[in-house]
């Protein structure tokens, strides 16, 4: 009898088994029949719609952007199907018309790499140009108000970038002036008229997250740095540099940043107490109109940014670095002079002077001083 027990459990064990069996192989096959029908197009045609892809948009973006508008049902397939076909980098930006439902994939990718013709202006902006700079260009070119760019730069949602889950919010960075600063990546753009704020605002995040590689994050976490300490750095670089010095002169830093550094402050004038409209000095030149004056300045906000009291990195980028200074920041190659060095000084000809000691620095400064007097004498 307990043979015969065993027997019926054995069966009935095998049948739950030849259930389960069945219902994968439907779901499979459901599965692979809704993926056919979908890169087929085999849909009910719907009606025709434009969807508009911003400049600098990725794969998923896109994707997004059909399933949003009906065109497709599902985003990730598309990514798939694209990344198989590599047709990547043959989708264009503009604005495009499609039927909802029955396109087939290899039909609105044809779509889709073939360049709409859309009226466009072209927009440069320089490496360094900070935020507000950069919004009032945007409106200069008659594409939106610097007010509503920086609002949306500042508050809107970016969540499909990867850097954006890097950058703290306001709450958790009280004393940072803005949070898009340094995320706005300087390039030569052409943007579609009358699109919206969001879209403008999302090109330049689309090519700044372009910018940060796998490589990148992974010596980031490496090196123990956050991502928004790397682009506050690589801003400083630009400012002080932006030419075949950035390796030197981002060393020169990362050696007052270092734990033992007997100079742990960054003493630029880029950012600092300095009150002067001859100084490219970030908090008397951008913060202070920004708030009406200087005296306006919220308190946290000057010692957050003054480089002469706040130790270490102040509290976020102040302007946005091209990619040369970004790397330059997160792996510097210096030469033998800049290495071992905690200062440096420019004369007017654009020759940096290197120095371990605040000593040799005042030397350097003499001299430094000495070849002005000359060009200013030549002038």
């Amino acid at each position: 009898m307990a043979h015969e027990k065993n027997t019926r459990k054995k069966g009935g064990v095998g049948k739950i088994l030849l259930v389960l069996v069945v219902l994968l192989a439907l779901a499979v096959g459901g599965a692979l029949l809704f993926a056919h029908n979908e890169i087929s197009g085999n849909g009910r045609p719907g009606t025709e719609v434009t969807v508009s892809i911003p400049q600098g948009s990725g794969v998923s973006v896109i994707a997004q952007k059909l399933k949003d508008a009906g065109v497709i049902r599902s985003a990730y397939l598309f990514r798939w199907y694209v990344g198989q076909k590599g047709a990547a980098s043959k989708l264009q930006y503009g604005d495009f018309t499609l039927q909802k439902s029955a396109c087939s994939y290899d039909a609105i990718i044809a779509v889709l790499s073939t360049y709409a013709k859309a009226e466009t202006v072209r927009v440069t902006i320089p490496e360094g140009t900070t935020a507000i700079a950069i919004a009032q260009k945007m409106e200069a070119a008659g594409l939106c108000s610097a007010e509503d760019f920086l609002k949306e730069a500042n508050e809107g949602d970016f969540s499909e970038y990867t850097f954006w889950q890097y950058v703290p919010d306001d709450a958790d960075a009280p004393d940072r002036f803005m949070k898009c600063e340094g995320y706005l990546f300087p390039d030569t753009y052409e943007f579609l008229k009358d699109d919206t704020v969001h879209n403008y605002v999302a090109t330049f995040y689309a090519q700044f997250d372009a910018q940060i590689t796998d490589e990148m994050y992974a010596e980031l976490k490496k090196q123990d740095m956050t991502l928004p300490q790397l682009i506050t750095l690589a801003s400083f670089v630009q400012e002080e540099a932006g030419n075949s010095q950035d390796s030197n002169v981002a060393q020169v830093f990362r050696n007052r940043l270092a734990a033992d550094s007997p100079y742990p402050r960054l003493q630029s004038n880029t950012s600092s107490y300095i009150q002067s409209d001859s100084d490219n000095n970030y908090l008397w030149n951008w913060v202070a109109p920004y708030y009406g004056g200087w005296d306006n300045i919220p308190e946290n906000i000057v010692a957050a940014y003054d480089t002469y009291s706040c130790k270490g990195l102040p509290a976020g980028p102040i302007s946005n670095p091209g990619i040369a200074a970004i790397k330059a920041a997160l792996a510097p190659q210096p030469n033998e002079e800049a290495k071992d060095a905690y200062f440096f000084v420019t004369d007017l000809k654009g020759s940096y002077y290197y120095a371990r000691t605040l000593s040799e620095h005042n030397a350097n400064c003499q001299k430094a001083a000495q070849v002005n007097k000359t060009v200013n004498t030549e002038k």
